[in-house]
């Protein structure tokens, strides 16, 4: 359900832009994340950092998108958001003892520290392939074959990532927990 709710804005964009164009979907994205973080806040009292930077940036790189209109600088939102995370989560490699993975998850999972910085590698990778390839997509296609890849591309590629990320964990604690002289 809260990957629902994480992808909300994403899929707005995408109806509001077949619906009307990429200025409403621009409206449409600023105001759905705006009222995101506003409920999030006050159900939980808190708003996640990565919630709040790519929130920020809808606001201000829609806002000049509206203004100028100019649809480039909404098109370059996913790449600089992934930019920050990617950035973010390797720093956390080598800042604090946790990374920003373990931080997420690691209330779910019990997991070594090595294998704990392997899945937040996996992160990186995954925000780093996300920013070059909403690039190349901006600089190489239409707005309508953005537009999908933005909505399907992002949603697709995370979903893989977490899943191959559940299997990683599935594969690793079950070696762990193997006896002795068994299996692997």
């Amino acid at each position: 359900m809260q990957m629902l709710v994480d992808f909300l804005p994403v899929l707005v964009f995408f109806g509001v832009y077949f619906t009307f164009d990429i200025y409403a979907a621009t409206a449409a994205i600023i105001a759905v994340m705006t009222i995101q973080i506003a409920v999030t806040w006050l159900i939980k009292r808190t708003v996640s950092k990565m919630l709040l930077i790519s929130g920020s940036l809808v606001v201000v790189l829609g806002s000049v998108t509206l203004m100028l209109r100019e649809p480039l600088f909404i098109q370059l939102k996913l790449t600089v958001v992934n930019g920050l995370f990617a950035a973010a989560f390797l720093g956390s490699h080598f800042i604090g003892t946790k990374t920003l993975t373990e931080r997420i998850m690691g209330h779910v999972v019990e997991a070594p520290a090595a294998l704990w910085r392997q899945l937040n590698l996996m992160w990186v990778a995954n925000f780093l392939i996300l920013g070059l390839a909403n690039l190349y997509v901006v600089y190489n296609y239409d707005m309508d074959t953005w537009t999908i890849f933005k909505t399907a591309g992002t949603i697709g590629f995370t979903l893989l990532t977490a899943i191959a990320q559940a299997v990683w964990i599935a594969i690793r604690t079950s070696e762990k927990e193997a006896p002795e002289g068994e299996g692997h």
